[in-house]
């Protein structure tokens, strides 16, 4: 119960904080009735993470610049789900194929939303599971968009597993592969993580021109050919290139992918 006594004392320190009035280490000692040394090691710790920030001259503390970026991340993530929604319903039932949204999280896809396909074979829900970046098309889509640095960081700490005989194993060839996202705009998944799935992706960018997220169409790749998931391309690219949209992104360049045809989101607003 200690370390959970401890996110509650750093909760009230930011509660207390959040009036914008700063306050020295006596005052909020004070106001919270908890020992100098307690608050002492919380605030070290909430300042050295940027939630909080220390003035050299007066010492007293105020709220940081990593509220805001973390207010910011969280409004993005419901404003993401609530834009996406008809999108995704819009895609379903133009294809008959299931619809997933992913974000981006610790170098991962995490899947946060999904409408099945009703046909009997069809890719089955998975929101809330995590995939790789290397051989998923949602993750692929999000991996191609990140700075060259910072791929090759998750590549030098998450290594390229393979999962099936397709799967891109070694990091030149997944250059290759990043380089020929980056000029068509989307990724296909052929049968790169599952044996059994083929699945087109395409990224979504924030107001800041960042890829955080990516929505695909996935089916069985019986029926899921590579000509099929190039016919789906134009659509697909218009509900992202719109769902970046919305979301405050702007880029010219970029839009160019997004398809000539127009497709309205279901239940459209």
């Amino acid at each position: 119960m200690a370390e959970v006594n401890s996110v509650k004392k750093a909760l009230a320190i930011l509660d207390l904080l959040s009036d914008r009035n700063s306050r020295s280490l006596s005052e909020i000692s004070k106001a919270l009735a908890l020992p100098k040394s307690t608050v002492h090691s919380l605030l070290e710790t909430l300042t050295s993470a940027r939630v909080l920030e220390r003035d050299v001259e007066s010492g007293s503390y105020s709220l940081g610049i990593r509220l805001i970026e973390l207010g910011y991340c969280a409004q993005t993530g419901l404003d993401l789900v609530r834009i996406a929604a008809p999108f995704l319903k819009g895609l379903n039932v133009r294809f008959d194929e299931t619809v997933h949204l992913t974000v981006l999280d610790n170098d991962e896809v995490l899947y946060i939303d999904c409408i099945e396909s009703q046909r009997r074979l069809r890719t089955y829900s998975v929101i809330g599971v995590r995939a790789p970046l290397h051989c998923t098309s949602v993750g692929k889509a999000i991996l191609a968009f990140l700075d060259d640095g910072e791929i090759r960081r998750i590549i030098a700490e998450r290594g390229l597993p393979g999962f099936t005989e397709n799967t891109i194993t070694t990091e030149a060839r997944l250059w290759e592969e990043i380089a020929h996202i980056r000029k068509q705009g989307y990724a296909i998944d052929d049968r790169e993580h599952e044996d059994h799935l083929r699945c087109i992706g395409a990224p979504i960018f924030n107001a800041r021109g960042e890829v955080f997220a990516s929505m695909s169409l996935s089916g069985p790749a019986e029926r899921n050919t590579l000509e099929r998931l190039e016919s789906m391309v134009s659509a697909l690219l218009e509900a992202t290139g719109e769902i970046s949209h919305r979301l405050g992104f702007r880029n010219r360049e970029f839009s160019r992918a997004r398809g000539e045809n127009h497709i309205t989101p279901a239940n459209s607003y």
